[in-house]
């Protein structure tokens, strides 16, 4: 089953696209990859490129593609399409395809992705595909695609917008940390004398509250959130023909 993010970005076409085609400003914000760099190619060749993630400090995996887009098409809408393989035998992603679509919506534009691709590792590679790294790639999509809306709607840099995220992901962790142990429950009684008895009664019910508001409480405005992304599209959708025409990655 391929994966699908879309969400709604209120700026300039113009803008979006160079966002989201220059590999420097590509990489800043999509969390997906740590470098993008283009290759050199001949002219009317389709555009190759070099990929790179840092699993771990000491740890990278990379891998290269062939990309290409259209961005004059009669109804007002552009598209990219990507093939793209890892020979790294620690990607569990062995090689996939994918695209992008720019569709103008009223003030703002639909800007949404399609892609799959097959693990390598056999049935380990399957199974561990399906329960972790597969659902982990459609969040990190969905929370990229968020970031970059706050880059653009609101001058949130990704860098900016990383640091508040990983703030309130703090924050709300030490909430629940501190809810489950009931606020250092034993120590309050001690401090609070004659409201000791009605601090009892209060206590469990503060604690849920607050471990419930950390774990249900939509994030901030201006952090990224992959839950204000759609993950299914709303009609039946299939691959440009544009992506017919890359050869396949090995």
């Amino acid at each position: 089953m391929g994966l699908y993010i879309e969400t709604r970005i209120r700026r300039d076409l113009d803008d979006l696209w160079t966002h989201t085609q220059d590999p420097a400003r590509h990489q800043r914000w999509d969390l997906r990859f740590t470098e993008i760099d283009y290759l050199a190619r001949g002219e009317g060749e389709p555009q190759r490129f070099r990929y790179a993630t840092r699993v771990l400090p000491f740890l990278t995996i990379a891998g290269t593609g062939v990309s290409a887009g259209e961005k004059e098409r009669p109804d007002g809408t552009r598209t990219s399409a990507l093939r793209f393989a890892s020979p790294h035998p620690l990607s569990l992603l062995a090689e996939g395809s994918g695209y992008w679509r720019y569709v103008p919506d009223g003030d703002g534009i639909r800007f949404l992705t399609g892609y799959d691709y097959r693990p390598r590792w056999g049935l380990v590679g399957v199974a561990t595909d399906r329960l972790l790294f597969r659902p982990l790639m459609g969040w990190a999509t969905a929370w990229s695609f968020d970031r970059l809306r706050l880059w653009l709607e609101r001058g949130i840099t990704p860098e900016r917008a990383l640091r508040r995220w990983a703030a309130e992901l703090a924050l709300r962790v030490l909430v629940i940390a501190a809810g489950c142990t009931g606020f250092g429950f034993g120590r309050l009684l001690l401090l609070t004398g004659p409201f000791a008895p009605m601090l009892c009664y209060a206590m469990p019910l503060l604690a849920s509250v607050a471990v419930a508001l950390a774990l249900f409480l939509p994030p901030a405005p201006g952090t990224p959130a992959a839950r204000r992304c759609l993950r299914t599209p709303p009609t039946r959708t299939r691959a440009p023909r544009l992506l017919a025409t890359l050869e396949r990655q090995s």
